[in-house]
């Protein structure tokens, strides 16, 4: 009875989106109550559980969501991300082009968000293909393939970040392994599926591109961007930060408070930070920047994220529901003594409500919902399920995804043709994903 009811939400939240557009934020609010009261939860504590959802969900999220948009936008507008691609482009050459633009967009897209990074990075990867003269898809797929990667698997991207929360996972460890599971993931599917799909469909290919839309990008002076090394240590400084406290607490003696001090700068919010405070150095005071031209940059990061805060926010409440209906509960009492693996259980529920909703951070919420019992049911590692839920949060995106209509209309490209090739990058790389995890569980 739980898991039709969460079916009859679920269906309700699509109608609601995708029929009537309402608002994604009012539409999970919405759901939300109808599902609370569908469970039997009281009505007098609907209204604390939905709180109690969106104010545990969000926490330190928006620490860390605010940053790194920050962060992102800083290297973005002093054009550190620039010198990254095209830097990287010269070195790798025409033969390896594919790699050079895997190596850029995986580079930046740690630290931004996914819709920001695919229009930041489109107009940079259009300039890559017109110089070394290879048609614009050809180097557009590598992009996407990285983007996806970073955004499902890495923190502080916001579902891997959520899930670190809702599966009470190591955000270091979660980054470690996700970049053990990203990298040959975006090397099979940014490279190999890209040129299997060059050779099969070579027409997709011919596409020029959106002109309209690539008049648009911002032209920077090669001798006024920073140094390929510092827009490179900037973009990584969260990621080097993370994992380096990780190691010394596992493999450094210290003194209790200098333990304290490490593990404090090597937090998600403490790392951030850090590398915020680093940025107005390296991408703004150092590149003769004025306060107030960096205070516009900022506020332009945090208004890009308004909307997104507030899905989360309501995604959190949705789960919240879930568990406080004992829908999480009932799954792990269901599954519990199953051959099913929970990594499949939790890639399924992800998968399904990721096509359905488009939204790969509310599906992996949402999923979150779902399974998180299963990690104490079963005793699976909370990194796996972390990450085999980022993995499934990437599957088969199309029309009710942002980032299918961006890749769409900058590409050039008809609905048959985007299908082709963004919603089967995403969904190889999932499954590649779900592959990579799978092995990974056998030895942990």
């Amino acid at each position: 009875m739980p898991l039709i009811i969460v079916a009859l939400g679920v269906v309700v939240l699509l109608i609601l989106i995708m029929k009537f557009n309402v608002n994604t934020f009012i539409s999970l609010l919405l759901v939300s109550v109808f599902v609370a009261i569908g469970l039997g939860i009281p009505l007098t504590k609907i209204v604390d559980v939905i709180e109690k959802g969106i104010g545990e969900q969000l926490g330190d999220l928006v620490l860390i969501f605010g940053l790194g948009a920050i962060l992102g936008k800083l290297v973005s507008d002093a054009g550190g991300a620039h010198r990254i691609a095209l830097s990287l482009a010269k070195k790798f050459g025409k033969k390896r082009i594919q790699l050079a633009v895997i190596m850029a967009s995986f580079i930046i897209g740690i630290a931004l968000f996914f819709e920001v990074g695919l229009v930041l990075l489109l107009p940079i990867v259009f300039e890559i293909g017109l110089a070394v003269g290879v048609p614009l898809l050809y180097v557009g797929m590598p992009m996407i393939a990285a983007l996806m990667a970073t955004h499902g698997f890495l923190p502080p991207h916001p579902a891997p970040t959520a899930l670190v929360q809702s599966y009470h996972a190591n955000t270091a460890y979660v980054l470690l392994t996700g970049i053990c599971i990203a990298v040959p993931a975006v090397l099979i599917g940014g490279t190999l599926l890209n040129k299997t799909l060059f050779h099969l469909k070579p027409a997709v290919y011919e596409h020029s591109g959106n002109e309209e839309l690539l008049d648009k990008k911002r032209i920077f002076d090669d001798n006024a961007v920073p140094s390929l090394g510092l827009s490179i240590f900037t973009c990584l400084l969260p990621v080097l930060l993370m994992i380096a406290t990780a190691l010394i607490n596992d493999l450094v003696p210290l003194p209790s408070l200098t333990r304290q001090i490490v593990g404090l700068a090597g937090s998600p919010p403490g790392a951030m930070m850090i590398s915020v405070l680093f940025a107005f150095y390296s991408m703004g005071i150092r590149q003769r920047r004025s306060m107030d031209d960096i205070e516009k940059t900022i506020t332009k990061s945090i208004r890009q994220i308004s909307m997104l805060l507030l899905i989360i926010g309501a995604g959190g409440a949705l789960k919240e529901v879930m568990i406080a209906g004992g829908v999480g509960d009932y799954v792990a009492h269901l599954f519990r003594g199953s051959p099913l693996s929970p990594l499949i259980l939790a890639w399924f529920v992800t998968v399904l409500l990721r096509v359905c909703i488009g939204s790969s951070t509310v599906a992996a919420l949402t999923a979150a919902g779902v399974a998180a019992p299963l990690v104490h049911a079963t005793g699976i590692s909370p990194t796996l399920i972390v990450l085999v839920t980022g993995a499934g949060s990437i599957f088969g995106g199309h029309v009710n995804d942002p980032g299918f209509w961006l890749f769409k209309e900058y590409f050039d490209l008809n609905i048959r043709d985007t299908f082709k090739t963004y919603t089967v990058m995403g969904s190889v790389l999932s499954l590649i994903g779900l592959l990579l995890i799978s092995i990974v569980s056998l030895f942990f």
